[in-house]
């Protein structure tokens, strides 16, 4: 059986293997449908991507116990174009798999401060800002997931990783991929 942590672990796995699968299909998209108005609660797909890797830097930053607190979400400068972008979602999504491979079970109870701005500095669990970041992304990634259906990419298939059944579907990605 699978403790937290090791669910974490996969998670963090997860992440990596869907943000990869979903910017797949971004890439391949016909000039002006990245930065096109959609309905959705960003009015883009490349909106919504930018709001992912904010947040995540953002949070890596907290559970990294990094300097920024707030500025890494304040100082964010979008990305105009998806290649970029794309590049550092991977780079924000290892540090994620580093950070989790990194900690122990015990980590997961221990809090970090967050940077709140002026709600000011508030002690969170790991394991609680980790479990509200997978949340996040996954729920985000559903929206763009939608938006693609109305482009001329078809949206990938991004519940395929935990499962058995499923491994042969995804055996050449997860190699690739290095997970």
């Amino acid at each position: 059986m699978s403790d937290l942590l090791e669910h974490f672990r996969r998670m963090a796995r997860n992440n990596l293997w869907s943000n990869d699968r979903l910017y797949r299909a971004v890439l391949a998209l016909q000039a002006g449908e990245f930065e096109a108005r959609r309905t959705s609660f960003f009015p883009s797909i490349k909106d919504t991507l930018n709001h992912i890797l904010a947040v995540d830097l953002l949070y890596l930053d907290f559970l990294e116990q990094g300097p920024l607190g707030a500025a890494a979400y304040d100082d964010f400068v979008p990305f105009e174009a998806a290649p970029p972008l794309f590049e550092a979602q991977s780079a924000a999504d290892r540090r994620l798999i580093a950070f989790c491979e990194g900690i122990v079970p015990d980590d997961l109870e221990r809090r970090v401060l967050t940077d709140r701005r002026e709600d000011g500095r508030i002690p969170e669990r790991i394991g609680d800002l980790l479990a509200h970041l997978f949340i996040h992304q996954i729920h985000h990634r559903g929206q763009v997931h939608a938006m693609l259906s109305d482009t001329s990419v078809k949206p990938p298939q991004l519940d395929e990783f935990f499962l058995d059944y499923d491994r042969h579907l995804r055996q050449d990605e997860v190699k690739r991929l290095g997970l």
